[in-house]
């Protein structure tokens, strides 16, 4: 794995080493998965009107997330269900992102607690959340995630059902009975079973999550917990406007990967409109802006950060790595990104992230 040049080399990697149904299951996108293809073919169609005869002979990659430090601006985004990769699972990979330097955040459908993970972390750590039915449940959820010492929450609120993922239909997606959603399992919600005619996911998500979710449950989290709390699945400026007026102290433009309306747009075509409307409404203090999906080489960062993003967050490419070395491979991965990341910010003239603006992309 290590003599890979590309994140595509450590995916072909990984899909001989993981079963059938867990691949489809991190692979699949909804519907006919245009989504998931335009996510990544939309960092194609934006250029970079690089700077020359900068002084580049350093450069410095690091910077804060919600006040956080890291090493560079690329985060190791929330996936689910990591011990279907490697059995180390969580654990591998936020050890994977601390050896790089960078924050993990961590899914509510995670295979290993949130105590554990966060005691095995080296950098921070957030917790992605989805919210059930059962108030009571999720309420002791956040209680718990901070208390643990996670450091911001990040409401999903692109899901009210799960998409059709016509691949974990055909498969009838499910857990092992070895394995479950480890972070409810004191609240009888841990295991993900088989469904007839369905995905076992699909089934869970129905069952259990609540799709009645409004803006009301920004105010209520914050409520609940000093944590700050970012809105993960925005893809509308007026949502995002919406999102800070709740109290948000960021947003994530994303589109689940693809994996729920696969009429979504790309979401780094959405990315700047969203992130002018957060300037608009952020009297009250700075609101970052992040953004995933589609995110494979170095310059695709510099993309993003030019049109406005904080940093990016990647998926699928650290579960290529997770299930291809583990720990070193979560590594590999992201450090694959630091270093073609910073090759894109020398040729584009950058010394710094704070040298990639908008004129990158939009002269």
């Amino acid at each position: 794995m290590f003599d890979c040049l590309n994140l595509r080399e450590v995916e072909a990697i990984a899909k001989d080493r993981v079963e059938k149904m867990a691949w489809d299951y991190y692979a699949s996108g909804a519907d006919d998965e245009l989504c998931l293809r335009n996510n990544c073919a939309a960092y194609g169609k934006y250029e970079l009107h690089y700077r020359v005869l900068v002084d580049v002979a350093q450069r410095q990659l690091a910077t804060t997330v919600l006040g956080q430090r890291v090493a560079m601006p690329i985060l190791v985004a929330p996936t689910a269900f990591h011990r279907l990769a490697h059995e180390d699972g969580e654990l591998a990979t936020v050890r994977g992102a601390g050896d790089a330097g960078t924050l993990f955040v961590l899914s509510t459908l995670s295979n290993t607690a949130v105590e554990d993970v966060v005691a095995a972390a080296s950098g921070p750590v957030w917790f992605q959340l989805y919210v059930y039915k059962d108030r009571a449940a999720s309420e002791a959820l956040v209680r718990r995630v901070e208390a643990a010492g996670c450091r911001a929450l990040v409401l999903t609120v692109d899901a009210p059902l799960l998409g059709r993922r016509e691949r974990d239909v055909r498969n009838r997606f499910a857990l092992p009975p070895n394995l479950g959603v480890q972070n409810m399992f004191a609240h009888g919600y841990a295991p993900l079973r088989a469904a007839e005619g369905e995905s076992g996911l699909a089934a869970y998500v129905a069952t259990l999550l609540d799709p009645a979710l409004t803006w009301d449950a920004i105010g209520w989290l914050r409520s609940i917990t000093k944590l700050p709390v970012l809105v993960k699945g925005i893809v509308r400026a007026d949502d995002a406007a919406r999102a800070v007026a709740e109290g948000a102290a960021g947003v994530i433009v994303s589109n689940h990967g693809g994996r729920q309306l696969d009429a979504s747009p790309a979401t780094i075509d959405v990315l700047a409109r969203v992130v002018d409307a957060v300037d608009r409404r952020s009297s009250g203090g700075p609101v970052e802006v992040l953004i995933d999906g589609g995110i494979r080489r170095g310059s695709d960062v510099v993309k993003a950060i030019a049109l406005g993003a904080k940093a990016v967050l990647v998926g699928r490419p650290i579960l290529w790595g997770l299930a291809a070395g583990g720990r070193e491979g979560v590594a590999h991965v992201l450090g694959m990104l630091r270093r073609e990341l910073d090759l894109a910010m020398a040729l584009c003239g950058c010394p710094d992230v704070a040298a990639i603006t908008r004129d990158l992309v939009m002269p």
